[in-house]
């Protein structure tokens, strides 16, 4: 027998003798995995956004196969018809989600908030709050520099030339949460849509006392609470020299809009209000007509 023969006997023979060790390695420690990962993450839109809290669907379809309870999963992209979908998928029973939506809080336009410095360093939001607190009074607003804009997946967002500042285009925001984490000064919020997609929040996060506040920037939030005063439903409150209003409370009454001194709230897509109609003057008073 040749050399040659013996030797692709030997490696035939080593060949085989490794298959049947890997095989059985591999059905000692083989992982089981659940078949309906794979149906749940072909009913995800494959979006890959986080907006879940997971790093992408494939870790979200994991989790929401392990979960007993899926009432608190959300997909936001999907949002409730891709719940349903996931829910039949595993017989559980899905939670109901109120549809959110990003918004900018922060109203500091040029006009509003004039520049006292020019910034001249890279074109990053995150850059610049690392170097300084920016080209205004207000060290809490906007840079407008767009780093919500480039996170944004779904081109719901765009940097408004005049202005300075992001716009959210509402019919493409998925509320996957991108901008917020993207945004260095907490600007940016998730709130919800409301019915008819009316809302109500204040549009500033300045901390600033009211005196500071009002000179760094015309429709700052001074913390006076007057809004805090007519609210009937107890939904806004007052810290750190800030006013909040809580989405979860709020009932859209629309009372603490005229009573803001600097117009720091904001309601979007309410219907203009109606005019007060004219008081009827009094006819005055004229004297009996002797016969």
């Amino acid at each position: 027998m040749s050399i040659v023969l013996i030797t692709i006997l030997t490696l035939a023979g080593l060949g085989a003798l490794a298959a049947v060790i890997l095989y059985l390695a591999s059905q000692k420690f083989k992982v089981f995995e659940d078949p309906r990962i794979d149906q749940v993450e072909e009913a995800l839109p494959a979006a890959n956004c986080g907006g879940c809290g997971f790093p992408g669907c494939r870790a979200f379809a994991e989790a929401l196969v392990k979960a007993d309870d899926i009432s608190d999963l959300n997909c936001p992209v999907g949002g409730p018809d891709v719940m349903s979908t996931v829910a039949e998928i595993l017989g559980k029973e899905v939670g109901k989600t109120d549809p959110m939506v990003a918004v900018v809080r922060c109203n500091g336009t040029c006009e509003h908030r004039p520049r006292l410095n020019e910034y001249e360093g890279a074109t990053s939001c995150a850059v610049a709050a690392a170097l300084y607190g920016g080209e205004t009074g207000c060290s809490f607003g906007c840079y407008g520099l767009g780093d919500c804009v480039e996170a944004c997946d779904f081109e719901a967002m765009y940097m408004d030339e005049e202005t300075g500042l992001p716009v959210i285009i509402e019919d493409n925001c998925v509320a996957c949460g991108a901008c917020v984490d993207a945004c260095p000064k907490d600007i940016i919020e998730l709130r919800k849509k409301g019915p008819k997609s009316r809302r109500i929040f204040v549009s500033c996060v300045n901390q600033d006392k009211g005196a500071v506040a009002k000179k760094a920037c015309d429709v700052a939030c001074i913390g006076c609470g007057k809004c805090e005063k007519v609210c009937p439903f107890d939904a806004i409150t007052i810290e750190n020299n800030l006013a909040y209003i809580d989405y979860d409370k709020c009932r859209l009454c629309r009372k603490c809009v005229p009573v803001c001194p600097t117009n720091a709230i904001h309601e979007i897509n309410f219907p203009p209000p109606k005019p007060k109609p004219a008081k009827e003057e009094e006819p005055a008073n004229t004297p009996a007509s002797s016969n």
